[in-house]
Formats: structure tokens, sequence, C-alpha cells
């Protein structure tokens, strides 16, 4: 992944604001704007953060599919 909009790209993946991503990453409002409009500013272990923070949503995602399937499969079982 490049930094090309990466901020805009968590927040859009997370369903979050810039304002809530900076409390939930515990850095400045201003600081998720600045890396937001100029992403070559973005340091390089936070661009990793952004990374995990995708990837960490599309892992419980497909979690609960799974939980979902079992679910399925053991109510299809008890009838």
């Amino acid at each position: 992944m490049n930094h090309d909009n990466i901020v805009k790209k968590v927040c859009k993946e997370l369903g979050l604001t810039q304002k809530e991503l900076a409390e939930r990453i515990g850095v400045a409002e201003g600081t998720v704007n600045r890396w937001a409009s100029n992403p070559d500013s973005i340091p390089e272990q936070s661009t990793k953060m952004f990374e995990l923070l995708i990837e960490n949503k599309r892992l419980r995602e497909k979690e609960e599919k799974i939980k979902n399937i079992f679910k399925l499969i053991d109510d299809l079982r008890s009838h």
C-alpha cells in the first residue's frame, strides 16, 4: 500500500472522521489533517499503523463471517 491518501482510505474503511481517527491514534487533529493533504509527510511507522488498522478491520469482518457460517451449520444440525 502506498501513501496516496492512506488517511482518507483509513477513515473511509473504518467509518471515521479525521478528528475521530486523530483521537483514536492519539495525535492532534491537525496532524491527521496535514497527513491527509500531504501523504508524503506521514511517518513510516504511522503508515504501517494505518495499514494494520485496515487489515485488522478486514480480519474482524472475516472472523464475523466465519462465526456466522458456523452458527448456520449448528442451526442446520439442530433441525
